[in-house]
């Protein structure tokens, strides 16, 4: 009776490793995808600050700056989220990438008017509103590595492996969305295409991250 249970349990714990190595695989993709959607758009949104400050240091660091203020900003509130909803962060991590999408679909008309509103005020009134009205989707994108984090953390119970794992991918999907963008996108798209695109990456990001949250939960009732 005790080496049956043993091997009920066993079989049990394997079936569980499976799942995690499952959710794992598909929340990596999906995190690398998200990777490249975000760089995309730090290039796409870069040039079309070219046409309000010209080709200069001004437009490059105002992008460079905001990515990196916000994805500093976002994780500390990723980072609040994951600990206050910690079953829900699959939810919110969607709610982000369709949130991100929306901003991205409507940042090459968003971007030029708030400039021209600016433009009198002066380069550094418009560098200040182009800063803050970027601050939304990089806090945003900031948020999606903590939330993950704490979900791979549940898996692997090492914040090692967890960081290192997404931080991986996401650099990965980055430099991916970078050569394609160069190599590709701004040769046969234009802008506003390849930011559609970017944002068409972030939805189904959004979606399939919802599918596979109602298909879990579906397990779980079950």
């Amino acid at each position: 009776m005790t080496t049956h249970t043993s091997t009920i349990s066993a079989n049990l714990s394997i079936d569980t490793a499976l799942e995690a190595a499952r959710a794992e695989q598909w929340l990596q993709s999906l995190f690398l995808l998200s990777g490249m959607a975000a760089l995309t758009y730090q290039i796409c949104w870069q040039r079309i600050l070219f046409f309000s400050f010209g080709t200069d240091i001004e437009s490059v660091t105002i992008v460079v700056s905001t990515f990196m203020l916000g994805l500093g900003l976002g994780a500390l509130i990723g980072g609040w989220a994951a600990d206050r909803f910690p079953a829900k962060i699959i939810l919110l991590f969607a709610l982000a990438e369709l949130s991100i999408a929306g901003f991205g679909l409507a940042s090459p008309y968003l971007i030029p008017v708030v400039s021209d509103q600016f433009i009198s005020s002066g380069r550094g009134a418009m560098a200040l509103a182009n800063l803050l009205l970027l601050l939304v989707p990089t806090c945003l994108m900031g948020a999606t590595l903590p939330m993950l984090v704490a979900h791979f953390f549940r898996i692997y119970n090492s914040i090692g492996v967890s960081v290192g794992q997404l931080y991986f991918v996401n650099t990965l999907g980055g430099a991916v969305g970078c050569m394609a963008v160069g190599f590709f996108g701004f040769r046969f798209l234009t802008l506003k295409e390849v930011i559609t695109a970017a944002a068409c990456i972030n939805l189904v990001v959004a979606v399939i991250a919802l599918f596979r949250l109602k298909e879990a939960r579906t397990r779980v009732a079950s």
